[in-house]
């Protein structure tokens, strides 16, 4: 513990001057000093979607959020169609549906290859992929998320049972623990992602809706730059920190979506004869 005594004193030191300067706001039971948070630079909401993504270069690897249609970040891939980038390698659990979502990235021929764990709801992916148009990489979707998960947490490796003895174990590394088979997984990370989350503050901290939460918190922790779209956009101060899912910390930039098409997937609704015996 020695080796640590002098540091202390002068980070306590800082802390205090930082927050002498500035009046002390109680949210959630925590004190703490909610306007040096604008004053020292880390407010960072942009002012709109095409700003956000704006560096986005060509030839990318990009993570896009989502479950189907569930906790996509509409704004942001709209805007990334609009800016037209080309060459991007993808990474999602799919690949949206025609003309809506990462099915527009695939119509303007933007998107090179994709990994990711169902693309059974996208016509122009298969004929792409028959053609050779484009790579695809399927994954079991537990082994996607982890994967996902196990880049942001920095480890580069991981064993799991899914797969083996299929073709997904075709040329990767087996070892057997407790008698049983299991493969070498590598992570996955990328330049950049965009995620959806129901709240945000302008530092960045996220909070997530129900199912529309999915990948998009793994993802937020395994790119160089995080991109964020919200439904509600608050002050520092106002989401209980309890509530927090994903760190400001990991987020670069934030938006604040300007409109939801809030599309079903695939609509499933009983039929009239159903309804009236129940």
């Amino acid at each position: 513990m020695l080796p640590y005594l002098p540091f202390r004193r002068p980070v306590l030191l800082v802390f205090t001057r930082f927050t002498s300067r500035c009046p002390l706001v109680t949210r959630a039971g925590i004190q703490y000093p909610a306007q040096c948070f604008r004053r020292s630079g880390l407010n960072k909401v942009v002012e709109s979607a095409d700003a956000a993504v704006a560096d986005i270069p060509d030839g990318a690897t990009i993570m896009v959020g989502g479950f189907g249609l569930c906790g996509i970040p509409e704004n942001l891939i709209a805007a990334l169609v609009r800016r037209g980038v080309k060459g991007l390698r993808t990474i999602s659990n799919n690949m949206g549906i025609d003309q809506f979502g990462m099915g527009r990235m695939l119509e303007t021929g933007m998107i090179v290859s994709h990994i990711g764990s169902y693309v059974g709801e996208n016509r122009l992916l298969e004929e792409k992929v028959l053609k050779g148009e484009i790579d695809l990489t399927l994954i079991p979707q537990g082994t996607l998320a982890e994967r996902i998960r196990a880049g942001g947490a920095g480890i580069p490796a991981f064993y799991t049972p899914a797969g083996v003895g299929t073709l997904v174990a075709e040329g990767k590394e087996t070892r057997e623990f407790n008698g049983k088979l299991y493969l070498m997984e590598h992570w996955l990370r990328a330049d950049f992602a965009l995620i959806k989350a129901w709240k945000g503050d302008t530092s960045g901290n996220l909070v997530y809706r129900k199912t529309a939460r999915n990948f998009n918190p793994m993802m937020a922790a395994a790119a160089q730059v995080t991109i964020a779209e919200v439904e509600e956009l608050v002050q520092p101060g106002e989401i209980d920190p309890d509530h927090v899912v994903t760190p400001g910390v990991y987020v670069r930039r934030l938006i604040r979506g300007e409109k939801y098409d809030r599309r079903i997937e695939k609509r499933t609704v009983r039929t009239l004869e159903a309804s009236s015996s129940v």
